[in-house]
């Protein structure tokens, strides 16, 4: 019989062992029972780690960071999605991938944290000021981005720019280690194109949230949500 996910429980938190601490992340060794051990990479403390709290504790946490989906329309042509080549470090390569960026402490007292982050991110990676003829909307609150090795989450949210032209597109606020290799806008068959591939003009496989942008992008779900 199989088990009610509802029926799940956290681990008491004298399970948490920590094993490597330094300011952007922790590794914890999770003693789920005797003798068994599971390592989890997080940017969480202690205090807040994701196995050590309920269902209800998670869904008020709020997720760690923010992707975007990111369509840009400009007067006579057909929508765009965006996308650009940012250096992932673990990969050692410039992998085609969405805006996104850490949710601030300061963010998460605010009515709209997902909103207030995707704003910032898009204006900071790819130039583009959101303003009140824009679109921003949440496609998603909290997905896990990998729950076999780390508890990182994201929200997704959806970004609808009506631009005049492309001028303004640049990626001059890259911060820290941020770095960038250019854009690419891609029209619904161009993303069909690149999602049959399943790599990039380069042969480069590219990150799951570059695929959900991508299909969110293609299925039309952007245009049913005003």
């Amino acid at each position: 019989m199989n088990q009610n996910p509802e029926d799940s429980y956290a681990l008491p938190a004298d399970c948490a062992e920590p094993l490597f601490n330094s300011k952007f992340i922790r590794v914890f060794d999770l003693h789920y029972a005797e003798g068994k051990h599971y390592y989890d990479a997080t940017r969480h403390d202690a205090a807040h780690l994701t196995a050590l709290q309920s269902t209800e504790e998670i869904r008020k946490s709020g997720p760690d960071a923010v992707s975007c989906t990111l369509i840009v329309k400009i007067p006579g042509e057909e929508p765009r999605l965006y996308l650009q080549y940012e250096f992932r470090y673990p990969a050692g390569h410039y992998l085609l991938s969405v805006p996104a960026g850490l949710i601030d402490p300061e963010d998460r007292g605010t009515e709209a944290p997902l909103i207030r982050t995707a704003v910032r991110e898009i204006r900071e990676e790819t130039g583009i000021l959101l303003t009140e003829k824009d679109r921003v909307f949440p496609i998603n609150p909290f997905v896990f981005s990998t729950p076999g090795m780390t508890d990182e989450s994201n929200g997704l949210v959806c970004a609808v720019a009506e631009l005049e032209d492309l001028s303004c597109l640049n990626h001059k606020g890259a911060v820290g280690s941020e770095k960038f290799s250019g854009y690419r806008l891609l029209t619904k068959k161009d993303a069909m194109e690149l999602i049959e591939r399943g790599a990039d003009e380069y042969g480069m496989y590219y990150p799951v949230y570059t695929l959900l942008s991508l299909l969110y992008f293609v299925s039309g779900m952007w245009e049913r949500n005003a």
